[in-house]
């Protein structure tokens, strides 16, 4: 598709100057359509190969046109998660979505990090899969495609509690059968070395996700679903910016 203009979809509900910022940040990569209400954005608050989408419902719109294909990936931006997301599962006909998140420490360390949902990657073969998806995420966006894999503990934790112990079993099976490492709990070692990260589970890894953003002063830079069939990089409210979003999404369509 060498020489075709990509059109990147963005959600603009608050906070819409940020977005505005970001979009204006990464001009000339791709034509990016903002998917707001009547009056968000203003005229001249955007450069040449920006363009606006006014609706009443600017998250139906954006998953609309996304499956339509009048634009080649989305990414969430602001609107709201619980609305923009259900449409998103009911265009794609699926229970629940499976999430990939770029993060970045508060030193600049960036790494990809799954299951980071409460549904999501609670089963050795959805761990697998993830593994899969993530590494193709990680080589696109220029990261380690070594994966961690953690656990509940230690490995001399063996023995103190029994979910413990299957937690460091489960860990053990996933990076044997997907050529990874068990890094036990130590994610603090695992980012170094490891571009990927796998949480025990979805409940762990949102935590993880949550502490890192909102209490540890890291950045989200969004996190492509990656169980269906379109791009569609979704974003938490609380991010700096959505220039890493955009090209985020823009790498997965090459």
């Amino acid at each position: 598709m060498s020489g075709t203009i990509r059109r990147i979809g963005i959600g603009i509900a608050e906070d819409a100057q940020k977005v505005i910022d970001s979009v204006n940040s990464v001009q000339g990569k791709f034509i990016t359509v903002c998917y707001c209400r009547q009056g968000i954005v203003g005229k001249n608050s955007t450069g040449d190969t920006v363009q606006v989408v006014e609706h009443e419902n600017p998250g139906q719109m954006l998953i609309d046109d996304l499956m339509a294909g009048t634009i080649d990936a989305a990414v969430r931006g602001t609107l709201p998660a619980n609305s923009t997301l259900m449409a998103l599962k009911i265009a794609q006909g699926v229970d629940h979505l499976e999430r990939i998140a770029l993060l970045e420490t508060v030193r600049g360390k960036k790494f990809l990090l799954t299951p980071v949902g409460v549904d999501e990657g609670w089963t050795v073969p959805e761990k697998l899969e993830l593994i899969k998806k993530g590494r193709l995420i990680a080589q696109k966006f220029g990261l380690s495609e070594n994966v961690g894999v953690l656990s509940g503990g230690r490995l001399g934790d063996v023995g103190r509690h029994s979910q413990v112990d299957s937690s460091m079993a489960e860990a053990e099976l996933v990076a044997r059968l997907a050529n990874a490492d068990h890094c036990e709990i130590l994610i603090e070692k695992a980012v170094e070395t490891c571009g990927l990260i796998i949480a025990p589970d979805g409940i762990s890894g949102n935590l993880v996700f949550r502490t890192l953003i909102f209490l540890g002063g890291g950045h989200g830079h969004g996190a492509p679903v990656v169980n269906i069939s379109r791009i569609f990089v979704d974003t938490s409210r609380a991010s700096p910016n959505y220039a890493n979003a955009l090209l985020l999404a823009a790498s997965l369509l090459e």
